[in-house]
């Protein structure tokens, strides 16, 4: 399904062997974000998590810019530094928040969204602890309800790069490597659920240490990752589930909700300090001394399935070694609430 930007639908550029066809990107070969494509967020919200980066307009050749172009390359950038915003994800209203680092989240909400299709990112990620970067998708209706009635795509997510790894299946000491890739679905919070898994790359290998590709299929009924092409995992509609606040099914939602094909997802990249789950991993907190940190962005292309757009069906690439990924259970984020 080719949906329509501002200016009307989006046509193909080009076309992968896999039957892929090129429908949006943004290569940075330019010397300034394109405004055409992207927005800054500009908030100190701190993203529901308790995040302590407070998210800035400051772009290009700004002299403290947290977002730039730059030799090819989206930059990023966490800082070091008090700032003092908007304490709403709007970024607007009289509550204030001061908090001890700045970033940047760039997003293409109002611009272009899509539904299916084949979204890549080859990004070089930042390290050390505190540093989470993230390249995902949000719903821009809404149509189920708040999040995450309306689902939340994590196409890629790294926590504390480079620091000790509290996975238990390591040996003590261990690099923390893994990138994962995530569904947030259910109903508004508290009800909300999350599933997923992660990846590592062969040899042990840092994503922070260099550029990796990192993709995300979805199709009607189904959503599928990779790291280098590599297919490391898929969830599938009989896992997800959209309900309302007391845990009832929403009668007038489709039975894949809430990734179906009446759902129209726009793409956010974003690098937070800290929080919820940075802050308490690994070796917990925030290490002050490692940054600034940068997420590096070579390229973001967007394709969508030439053998049915309205599906996103026929264009798969199936890897032997995928994890299926299980319904959210109790080791999800939050209990699902009691039914009436």
């Amino acid at each position: 399904m080719l949906l329509a930007g501002p200016t009307g639908p989006a046509e193909p550029h080009a076309t992968t062997d896999g039957g892929w066809v090129l429908v949006w990107q943004d290569e940075f070969d330019g010397d300034a974000i394109d405004p055409a494509k992207w927005q800054l967020e500009a908030n100190c919200w701190g993203g529901g998590n308790a995040e302590q980066q407070c998210y800035t307009s400051r772009k290009d050749d700004h002299p403290r810019a947290n977002a730039f172009v730059a030799d090819g390359l989206l930059n990023i950038v966490a800082r070091k530094e008090r700032f003092t915003g908007t304490a709403t994800p709007t970024g607007t209203g009289s509550m204030k928040a001061t908090l001890p680092f700045t970033s940047a989240r760039l997003r293409t909400r109002g611009l272009q969204e899509w539904t299916f299709g084949r979204f890549e990112i080859r990004a070089k990620l930042p390290g050390g602890q505190g540093s989470w970067p993230a390249i995902w998708m949000l719903p821009t209706d809404s149509p189920h309800g708040g999040w995450a009635a309306s689902g939340e795509i994590d196409i890629m997510e790294a926590v504390n790069l480079g620091t000790r790894s509290d996975d238990s299946g390591v040996a003590a000491g261990t690099p923390e490597t893994r990138v994962h890739g995530t569904l947030h679905y259910g109903g508004p919070s508290p009800g909300n659920v999350h599933a997923g898994t992660w990846h590592r790359l062969p040899g042990g290998a840092n994503p922070a240490d260099d550029f990796h590709t990192y993709a995300l299929e979805w199709e009607e009924g189904e959503i599928r990752w990779y790291v280098d092409g590599v297919h490391y995992a898929t969830q599938r509609a009989d896992t997800w589930f959209s309900h309302d606040r007391r845990g009832r099914p929403r009668e007038d939602a489709p039975a894949d909700a809430p990734f179906d094909r009446n759902a129209r997802f726009h793409l956010l990249i974003n690098l937070a300090v800290g929080g919820n789950w940075a802050g308490n991993v690994n070796e917990t907190g925030i290490d002050e001394r490692a940054f600034p940190q940068t997420l590096l962005v070579d390229w973001v292309r967007v394709y969508q399935c030439g053998a049915d757009p309205v599906t996103g069906r026929g264009c798969a690439t199936i890897g032997p070694d995928a994890t299926l990924v299980q319904p959210a259970g109790g080791d999800s984020q939050f209990p699902l609430p009691p039914a009436p």
